[in-house]
C-alpha cells in the first residue's frame, strides 16, 4: 500500500473507488465485510493503489478481484476526491465514473451489493471518506 508522510503518527493512504452506473442511472454499493474495519458499512467499489500502479489501473484491478467484471481505463471517468483524516491514517481516495463494463457485479468479497438510486444513497450508513463523494453523484446523475 503506497503511503506518504502526512506526520510521523498518520501515514497518507491512496485508495481508488468507483461508481459504476447502470443504463437507469443506480450506482452499485458494496457492503464491507463484519469482520474487516468498518464491517457492515456501504462503500463504493475499490482499493488500495499498489506500488508502480496508477489509479486506473488498480481500479481495473480491484473491479476484477471484488465483482469479477471487466473494464477499460477509457470507460473510466474521474469524478472527484476525498482527503479525510482518520485515527491512524490520512486517506487520499479518488472517485471514477464508470458506465461501461462486462461482467455481471458479483459480492467476492463484500456481504452484499446493491444498485441505488444517487438521492437514496444517504439511507446507506457509509464509511466517512465515502459520504462527501453522494452529492457529487446526485449532481452528476
Amino acid at each position: 500500500m503506497p503511503t506518504i508522510a502526512a506526520d510521523a503518527a498518520r501515514p497518507l493512504v491512496l485508495v481508488v473507488a468507483c461508481a459504476l452506473v447502470d443504463p437507469d442511472r443506480r450506482v452499485l454499493i458494496a457492503q464491507r465485510p463484519d469482520h474487516k474495519s468498518m464491517g457492515g458499512l456501504w462503500e463504493f467499489p475499490g482499493g488500495k493503489v499498489e506500488p508502480g500502479e496508477t489509479p486506473e489501473a488498480a481500479i481495473i484491478r480491484e473491479l476484477r478481484e471484488e465483482l469479477r467484471v471487466d473494464t477499460k481505463e477509457a470507460c473510466l471517468a474521474p469524478l472527484s476526491f476525498v482527503s479525510h483524516d482518520y485515527d491512524s491514517f490520512h486517506l487520499l481516495m479518488p472517485l471514477y465514473v464508470c458506465r461501461k463494463w462486462q461482467g455481471s457485479p458479483q459480492a467476492l468479497e463484500h456481504q452484499a451489493l446493491k444498485w441505488v438510486r444517487p438521492q437514496k444513497l444517504r439511507d446507506y450508513p457509509m464509511p466517512p471518506a465515502d459520504e462527501p463523494l453522494i452529492a457529487h453523484l446526485c449532481d452528476l446523475l
